[in-house]
């Protein structure tokens, strides 16, 4: 079953009097449940097609659909109100305010939902709990490593139990044993959560990861690549969740 459906999808930018086409009728299916790669050069549109897909932007021709929902035809207001439910954001810089504590910074998306402060407290604590920094909530960013910030970037992005992730750049500014915790503990929110995760990347050893790997090349989709992956159980952190133990609110 698609969790995203794409439609001969255009788009295209406005620079003076030139236009800068950057999606050229690009159609793609991606699987519920699905750890999706998007690799080119800079300049193929695979940022564009991320946020196209995450609602932040909207086509100049095609349509999105995520889930039965059509994306492509919301207004503005709308795709805000979608993406606070649906999306969920992992950052290259991982955007965390420095002058809140972990557990602040991944409480910040339960603001905009109809939730009591128990709710809260319950969803960010096992947001926290499922990325190994429990012990961790109420340091500060300055107080935390490059690995354990994302890590809460990561939670902020699940804490809200939505409908994708997308990754953007996640382990551009990390080093390399940090890079390979960060994307281990992707495949394993993946796995135990059932969550579908879009990721750009450059990083090859990134999308080594990823079950699925599409490569664009100005603005087109020039190859799908399935990724053989070993089978592996998730960490005892995930699979100790009971079910329901992130809801997502209605």
């Amino acid at each position: 079953m698609s969790i995203v459906r794409v439609e001969n999808l255009y788009k295209s930018f406005k620079r003076g009097s030139e236009e800068i086409k950057v999606l050229l009728d690009l159609s793609l299916d991606v699987p519920q449940g699905q750890f999706l790669a998007l690799m080119g050069p800079s300049g193929s549109g695979k940022t564009t097609l991320l946020n196209l897909i995450a609602g932040l932007d909207t086509p100049t021709g095609g349509r999105i659909w995520v889930g039965d929902e059509e994306i492509s035809a919301m207004s503005e207001s709308q795709l805000a109100r979608w993406r606070t439910r649906n999306i969920g954001f992992v950052f290259q810089f991982y955007h965390l305010l420095p002058v809140l504590t972990a557990y602040e910074n991944v409480e910040l998306p339960l603001l905009l939902l109809p939730l009591s402060a128990a709710q809260r407290r319950q969803q960010v604590t096992t947001a926290l709990e499922l990325v190994g920094l429990a012990d961790r909530m109420y340091h500060r960013p300055g107080q935390l490593s490059g690995g354990q910030q994302q890590r809460v970037g990561i939670a902020r992005a699940v804490v809200t139990d939505p409908t994708l992730i997308m990754a953007d750049e996640p382990t551009g500014d990390l080093d390399a044993k940090s890079a390979h915790e960060i994307l281990e503990l992707l495949v394993e929110l993946q796995k135990g959560l059932s969550k579908t995760i879009v990721m750009v990347t450059h990083d090859p050893r990134a999308a080594d990861r990823a079950e699925r790997v599409l490569h664009l090349d100005k603005g087109q989709l020039v190859d799908d690549v399935a990724n053989e992956r070993l089978p592996r159980p998730a960490s005892d952190a995930i699979t100790a969740q009971p079910e329901g133990a992130l809801k997502r609110p209605s």
